[in-house]
């Protein structure tokens, strides 16, 4: 088994919880890609991340928790400025997020931070998120997808409040589709889909994104599973039942699952791959629904086991 190479931002999240009368704000280690990373390692994969961290005692706190989860820390890049926060926000078990710090602690990975080497001698090499939104990173994640031999998976992770009008979403709209082209696996959730195409019915965005060049598209549609498309064909998996508290990092999980997978197995050469890949997932993402969200509700497969079986 080889090893992933997971590029993108970590920060803080703030996540809004009840205390008595109070509403506070319970600090978590969290930022989408770094998410990802925590969970491949968990599930047993071998993976580094590529990203910037803040000198301040949270940066010091999220390299921390990488080492602790088995993260490769050789691509991260230590920067001097304060650690970025998202504020997080619920209706429901739905998050919603608002970010603070300029400039973005998660973004000051440039090109010539990146080992090319490491990223071609990877199995698997993700980038996405919002990170791509602004520079030196998404230099970076350019430089990183034009290098041939890794399985290539991707993910816009969408954040609507850092989207301002409509001009903004069509620049993101360009800018992911020059990833989705070339990706491998691209993985959105529904709500991204209805972001960037208006498009409600995920076999529909799924389809766009096919005819750009994607090889394999996975839709997540939170409790009503996952909608999974190839070039053979599409259809929907339904999601395990479960009594979800908090969905934070579910999507993630999903993600993370499926590079496991493919670090295990490598490229799936049928849907009938895909899909059984994916049906592991959502397992995964509905067993993070059940635990306060966060890198730490990412699950082992020993608890996999425990949960399902």
């Amino acid at each position: 088994m080889g090893y992933a190479m997971v590029m993108g931002e970590a920060l803080i999240d703030l996540l809004e919880a009840e205390a008595g009368p109070d509403l506070i704000y319970r600090q978590a280690i969290g930022g989408a890609p770094l998410n990802v990373a925590v969970a491949v390692s968990r599930l047993g994969g071998d993976v580094e991340f590529a990203g910037s961290l803040g000198t301040d005692v949270l940066g010091d706190r999220i390299a921390a928790l990488l080492a602790e989860a088995g993260v490769g820390g050789r691509g991260i890049r230590r920067v001097a400025v304060p650690t970025t926060l998202a504020v997080t926000t619920f209706e429901g078990a739905e998050p919603t997020f608002t970010f603070y710090g300029e400039p973005p602690s998660y973004a000051l990975l440039g090109p010539g931070d990146l080992d090319l080497g490491r990223v071609a001698g990877a199995d698997v090499l993700y980038t996405g998120s919002i990170c791509l939104l602004r520079e030196p990173f998404r230099s970076a994640a350019r430089a990183a997808w034009e290098v041939t031999g890794p399985v290539k998976v991707f993910d816009p992770n969408v954040r609507p409040t850092l989207l301002p009008d409509d001009a903004a979403v069509d620049a993101l709209r360009e800018l992911v589709e020059e990833f989705f082209a070339t990706a491998d696996l691209v993985k959105l959730s529904s709500a991204d889909a209805l972001v960037l195409y208006r498009e409600p019915d995920p076999a529909a965005a799924a389809q766009r994104i096919l005819a750009l060049g994607a090889d394999a598209v996975v839709v997540t549609c939170g409790s009503k599973g996952a909608y999974v498309a190839t070039a053979a064909g599409g259809g929907m998996l339904p999601a395990p039942k479960v009594s979800a508290v908090d969905a934070t990092g579910a999507g993630d999980s999903v993600m993370g699952a499926l590079i496991s997978r493919l670090l295990a197995e490598g490229r799936p050469a049928a849907r009938d791959d895909w899909e059984r890949h994916v049906r592991f997932a959502l397992g995964v993402a509905g067993l993070v629904c059940e635990r306060q969200g966060g890198a730490t509700a990412m699950p082992t497969e020993a608890e996999l086991t425990a949960r399902w079986t």
